[in-house]
């Protein structure tokens, strides 16, 4: 059997003369860090003070004992890298093995009986663009820095919420593998499944040793209790495994996630020679995009049901990625399936994630759209850029293929809509620029690797050059307008098929502001803020954004930064709600984005260090599958219930049209059903619809513990009573590291936020922003603030107040 040995240790950096320790997986900054010779680039304005790092060549160095390569009882030994980052030249005793010039492949290097030193030497990125660019002539992208002319990971190079970090290393694990006259060099499953009776199809490409040439070889293969064995004396093998009355893999929210281990074992003679082991889960997935009265649909179906998407865009959660762990993927994706987000968009700036991401969203229930790493650029489809993309494309496509997971492969982020609005035909003046890879070679590629899955060119896309490609009535769309130049009320305007990119700004959490600029006194323009807001404006789009609704306060950063967490969850609110109103036109969200790589200003529910913004806490509410709100209508508001669930919605529905003062002028009481998967929507009242424009009243709907508001005037123009509130801390348990905080309110309390990291760095609240009628008692839950008291409590919570 194949014996394989991990090369994790004994690495060294050479730096100025010096050999480092280095860890593998690993780069250069963590080395770097590690040794105390660069500063941490995420603290304050490190990250100009690193940039020359990412500009210069460095080698890594082991020695390769004879012992470590010689075969032993097996022929052949190879040393395998999962992962180059990026531009590398392998040397074993001073002989070349091989040059690697792509982040997103593995590479492998016959070493049998070699010994010496390893040396692995990384170029420039920046040098090997340059490079590529003389060479194919200059592209356009959105950015300054030259990440389409090379296949690597294009956020190293910065972007509008991320430092310019570029890496070099070993960012995926290293080792020997030593094997006897065959192994398996690629395995493709094929998961099918019809009705209850699953098909799994493994399609099997072998590699042999000069002594295993025309022997005959046998492959075993085994799932939930079905078999199947095949024969061959060349280097392919098909085995079909029927398994009857399997479980369906269905996406959070609608079923279970049984997974099957499969296990395929390669044998001569009775002696085992290698093994593949994998879990699948069996499904059916498509995208429906059926022409109708409003346009073109994009709807996603699994096990025939048709679904409206609750999305998040996800980017690689750390910058430095080689420092992403399996615990830290889990902790990530399960605070996001916590929010009650059943799919997560992998951005086209990023990666191919690890194993480890793909197996946790198997078992959590998270659908997985997979973009293919272009992003915001027009790529050059020569050579050698060509090949190396097919290569990735090959390999990754059949890496992910067994994840029941992962449900759609999308060509690109951006880049059909870039070539049709930002001013790129004329600079390319013919020039290719990526839509050969998009509408030719990636499809391709998916059409004869993996046609279990749909294929989408790009996202935006509407399907054909017949229409924009960022048409909101035709396929994909990527609503940035609002963000840019508009108020979040306007995300009503329209009614996109499928929203796939909007989001809103905002800092991350104190505690995280605090550890990243210390000793520097915050302000919302103070050096390090300014440095951490990558957007272009970016403050400018936040206060704007915020200044129509509220008085922003001079010199209260305190102030501003409440506002303006608070104006990013309800601009996210706004547009949620209204789309899922309109479901089944609009057929999913996609919020961008759910996590950061730094701690920095951005679109994020979660921040750069882990912590959940208010955002985080209202798509909790946003995406769970009963949904309440109160809508904008042609004659007055409407009450809409959104019941994403299998079973009727049956409830009482109160209505209240509420005096700013606190009274209480009518009341209204519906008993509504909303059919299961499908939206009640009804005009509210006439007793109980608020003046139009009226500034001293507002409507309130409460139905099984979920409550929607409507206001007429804008928060800066509503006659908001000074908010009055008692404060009391109750221990929860025996310890003092829980403590449940109760608020009970005597007026009105809007948006009521208890920021539990003002209290204590660690410290977390249950919930995010809650109003309150008077009289009405909340109860937030707060842990990790031991011995935390009132007036600490006090301290950390916010509220609208009167302009």
């Amino acid at each position: 059997m194949k014996d394989t040995a991990q090369l994790s240790a004994g690495w060294s950096l050479e730096h100025d003369g010096t050999r480092l320790p280095a860890q593998v997986p690993g780069c250069v900054h963590t080395d770097l860090l590690a040794a105390d010779r660069i500063p941490d680039p995420f603290i304050g304005q490190n990250e100009r003070e690193i940039a020359w790092v990412g500009r210069r060549a460095w080698t890594y160095t082991r020695d390769l004992a004879a012992a470590q390569t010689s075969t032993g009882t097996h022929e052949r030994t190879d040393l395998v890298f999962d992962g180059l980052d990026t531009v590398a030249a392998v040397r074993l005793d001073g002989t070349e093995l091989g040059r690697t010039r792509n982040m997103h492949r593995s590479y492998r290097f016959d070493v049998t009986g070699r010994a010496g030193e390893l040396s692995v030497t990384f170029d420039s990125a920046y040098d090997e663009a340059a490079a590529v660019r003389a060479a194919v002539g200059e592209r356009p992208n959105a950015y300054p820095e030259p990440f389409q002319y090379l296949r690597k990971m294009a956020c190293s190079f910065g972007w509008d919420w991320g430092p310019t970090v570029v890496t070099a290393g070993m960012w995926r694990p290293v080792r020997l593998e030593r094997w006897s006259t065959a192994r398996l060099a690629r395995v493709r499953p094929l998961v099918t499944v019809d009705g209850t009776r699953g098909r799994v199809e493994l399609r099997v490409d072998l590699e042999r040793t000069a002594a295993g040439a025309g022997r005959r070889l046998t492959a075993q293969a085994t799932v939930a209790g079905a078999a199947a064995r095949a024969e061959t004396d060349g280097d392919l093998l098909t085995l079909v495994l029927d398994v009857p009355d399997v479980r369906l893999w269905w996406p959070r929210g609608y079923g279970e996630q049984p997974l099957y281990d499969v296990e395929l074992t390669l044998s001569a003679d009775g002696r085992p020679l290698d093994s593949w082991r994998h879990r699948v889960g069996f499904r059916t997935v498509e995208i429906d995009r059926t022409a109708d009265e409003h346009g073109t649909g994009c709807t996603f179906v699994v096990n025939g049901t048709r679904m409206f998407v609750r999305g998040v865009n996800w980017i690689p959660d750390d910058v430095l990625p080689s420092r992403v762990t399996p615990e830290r993927y889990r902790t990530r994706l399960q605070q996001t399936a916590d929010a009650h987000v059943d799919l997560v968009r992998v951005w086209g700036g990023g990666l191919y994630e690890d194993d480890a991401f793909y197996d946790t969203c198997d078992e959590l229930g998270l659908m997985v759209w997979q973009d293919f790493p272009f992003a915001c650029a027009a790529y050059p489809e020569e050579q050698p850029l060509r090949g190396e993309v097919e290569a990735e494309a090959r390999e990754n496509v059949v890496r992910l293929m067994p994840h029941p997971s992962l449900v759609v492969w999308n060509g690109n982020n951006e880049n059909l809509w870039g070539f049709r609005d930002w001013d790129w035909e004329a600079s390319l003046a013919g020039n290719s620029w990526g839509e050969g890879y998009y509408l030719g070679l990636l499809p391709r590629v998916v059409a004869e690797s993996d046609p279990t899955r749909p294929y989408m060119a790009g996202s935006p896309w509407s399907g054909s050059w017949d229409h924009h490609p960022n048409d909101p009535d035709h396929g994909t769309h990527h609503s940035w307008e609002v963000w840019n130049r508009q108020d979040y009320t306007e995300y009503r305007a329209h009614v996109p098929r499928f929203v796939a990119e909007f989001g809103w700004q905002a800092p991350p959490a104190y505690a995280t502001l605090r550890r990243a600029l210390p000793g520097e006194r915050l302000a919302p323009d103070s050096p390090g803020m300014l440095h951490h807001q990558k957007a272009e404006d970016g403050n400018g789009k936040l206060n704007r954004g915020a200044a129509r609704h509220f008085a922003l306060p001079e010199d209260d950063f305190d102030r501003w930064h409440y506002l303006t967490q608070l104006v990013q969850a309800r601009a996210v609110a706004t547009g949620i709600e209204h789309w899922r109103a309109n479901w089944p036109r609009c057929a999913g969200t996609i919020l961008w984005q759910i996590n950061d790589c730094w701690p920095v200003s951005s679109w994020a529910a979660i921040d750069g260090d882990g912590r959940p913004k208010p955002l985080y806490h209202e798509l909790r509410r946003l995406y769970a599958d009963r949904l309440l709100t109160l809508q904008p209508g042609a004659d007055g508001p409407e009450l809409v219930l959104v019941n994403q669930g299998g079973t009727p919605w049956s409830c009482d529905v109160t209505l209240r049209l509420m005096r700013a003062d606190g009274t209480l002028a009518a009341r209204v009481s519906l008993g509504l059903t909303a059919p299961p998967r499908e939206v009640l929507r009804l005009r509210v009242p006439p007793e109980v619809t608020p003046a139009t424009g009226s500034a001293k009243e507002y409507l309130v709907a409460d139905a099984d513990g979920l409550r929607a508001l409507h206001f007429e005037a804008r928060d800066h123009e509503f006659a908001y009573p000074q908010p009055r509130f008692e404060v009391a801390v109750e221990t929860i348990g025996q310890g003092r590291d829980t403590v449940d905080i109760v608020v009970t309110a005597q007026t009105l309390v809007r948006d009521l936020l208890l920021q539990a990291d003002r209290i204590a760095p660690d410290a977390r609240a249950g919930s995010g922003p809650t109003t309150l009628l008077p009289g009405e008692s909340t109860r937030i839950r707060l842990h990790g603030a031991r011995g935390a008291g009132a007036n600490a409590v006090r301290a950390a919570l916010f509220c609208v107040e009167p302009a």
